[in-house]
């Protein structure tokens, strides 16, 4: 990614990458507390385990073993809310905004247009570093939404794609982040700090990044998918508007998920919300029926470099199928 000048790899999973970049990060000392948006996923990185009810922020329910008021050192807020956004920096006490450029981690909520600049700019303005998370997204294209959209964060960080499913990680700061770090280093205090690495950087994570960068993520590549994505999006889109069904479509890049409520959806409380469980499982049923199986993980559809046009084209007509059951 071109925000990315200095790079570093592997850890062995996307959640340590986050982890290390993200907690008491010597680039921005004195500052106990992390961001991050209500509804995000950034692996099993504790402080991310939060989420906002009743808009109070608790520890997320069913955390096994955690003793700890999370939100002590961790702040959430709705994604897309400018003025949230900016009273939760006022205090200049976050050292780290964690964002995905899109969240992923329920029904697909995509960025209102300006709001990463927005990010960016009160970022900046309170002197807290930004770290964009795209292991959900670097399906967007070369670089990932960060690229394709611009972006400028602090940190970089992706997850296994990268390695086409192998766990693996890497990240990239800008200079004057790895200037701060070199700094440190050379004046900090002999002793050990950090993650243990007993499995990272191994041959079968470096042989998959390879391969995945060389022969999987190319610019043809995706850009098929783009294409397929998109005729992808239409073709559900015109089901949904034919039997005229409450619902919607999103995209970014190659990720395609049709959402069973109105949208578009703007954060994670609308996404929580428009998540029906019952009837998406009911769907997914009937589409494994008509010889069509999408991945179980809510309604999300990734097209790859192998996936071909007759069997979009199959999903499109397995979904019509479904929709005009249900539209009776």
């Amino acid at each position: 990614p071109s925000a990315a000048s200095s790079a570093e790899m592997s850890l062995n999973s996307m959640t340590l990458a986050v982890r290390v970049r993200s907690r008491n990060s010597p680039a921005n000392p004195g500052r106990e507390k992390i961001l991050v948006f209500n509804g995000c996923y950034h692996g099993s990185v504790d402080e991310t385990m939060v989420r906002l009810i009743d808009g109070k922020p608790v520890n997320r329910p069913g955390l096994a073993g955690e003793f700890r008021d999370l939100t002590r050192t961790a702040k959430v807020i709705e994604f897309n809310d400018i003025s949230a956004l900016e009273a939760a920096l006022g205090d200049k006490d976050v050292a780290c905004v964690i964002a995905e450029p899109v969240l992923t981690n329920s029904c697909m909520v995509l960025a209102d247009p300006g709001y990463h600049d927005a990010l960016r700019k009160l970022t900046r303005q309170a002197g807290t570093l930004l770290l964009i998370d795209e292991t959900h997204t670097i399906s967007t294209g070369p670089g990932g939404y960060t690229r394709k959209y611009g972006l400028d964060p602090d940190f970089f960080v992706l997850g296994k794609p990268i390695a086409g499913g192998v766990p693996a990680s890497v990240w990239g700061m800008s200079d004057d982040v790895a200037s701060r770090y070199a700094d440190y280093n050379r004046t900090k205090e002999p002793g050990y700090s950090g993650m243990g690495t007993t499995l990272s950087a191994n041959p079968l994570q470096f042989a998959a990044m390879r391969a995945a960068l060389e022969e999987v993520m190319t610019p043809e590549n995706y850009d098929r998918m783009d294409h397929l994505a998109r005729r992808l999006d239409a073709g559900l889109t015109g089901v949904i508007d034919r039997y005229r069904l409450p619902w919607h479509v999103s995209r970014v890049g190659a990720r395609v998920e049709f959402i069973c409520a109105p949208g578009p959806l703007r954060n994670g409380a609308e996404a929580e919300v428009a998540h029906a469980p019952e009837l998406e499982a009911a769907i997914h049923v009937a589409l494994i029926n008509r010889g069509v199986l999408i991945a179980p993980f809510h309604n999300m559809m990734l097209i790859s470099p192998a996936t071909t046009a007759t069997q979009v084209n199959r999903l499109i007509t397995a979904f019509g199928a479904v929709a005009a059951k249900l539209g009776a």
